[in-house]
């Protein structure tokens, strides 16, 4: 035999029997600094909230998700729910205040109570209000478009605002 398919060879037999399980890792330390790292930005994006709202003379409500609203005209009558169709006339804005989208005048949208595409912020504010409301919604990042943003206008970890007027709920 030559040495030449000798070597192969015996490589192959030494590592035949062998754990090829993975190289185990340092407990945690990447997965611990990354969550420590998660609640600074919330802290700071809290603060950049708070600021924000103070510079502005509001004092919205807040839900256990961290959505704030405030209502400008608040109409009696039954809020949204899930299933509903809703028609809205809104402009999103940056907490710096740089518009970002907003429809078109006299041609509101709709989207359908927790099915449609919209951020989960919205879906959640929007059930607190009734066809006429018009209010201010601040999204928080989590509630938002998170950590990748909207890959278009809206930059990663970004709050949003709603300035937002519900016109028409069906179904």
């Amino acid at each position: 035999m030559n040495i030449v398919h000798l070597v192969p060879a015996v490589l192959l037999l030494a590592t035949c029997g062998q754990n090829n399980s993975p190289p185990t890792r340092a407990p945690h330390t990447d997965r611990d600094s990354l969550i420590a790292e998660n609640r600074d930005i919330m802290r700071l994006e809290e603060r950049d909230i708070k600021l924000y709202i103070e510079r502005h003379g509001l004092a919205p409500r807040t839900t256990g998700t961290g959505v704030r609203f405030q209502f400008f005209h608040d109409e009696p009558g039954p809020v949204a729910k899930p299933d509903q169709l809703v028609t809205v006339a809104y402009r999103v804005e940056l907490i710096d205040g740089r518009e970002c989208y907003a429809s078109d005048p006299g041609a509101p949208e709709s989207f359908r109570v927790e099915h449609d595409d919209v951020e989960s912020g919205l879906h959640e504010a929007i059930q607190l209000m009734s066809a006429g409301d018009s209010a201010l919604v601040i999204i928080p990042s989590h509630r938002a478009h998170g950590l990748a943003g909207d890959m278009n206008k809206i930059p990663m970890r970004s709050t949003i605002i709603y300035r937002i007027g519900l016109k028409r709920v069906t179904g």
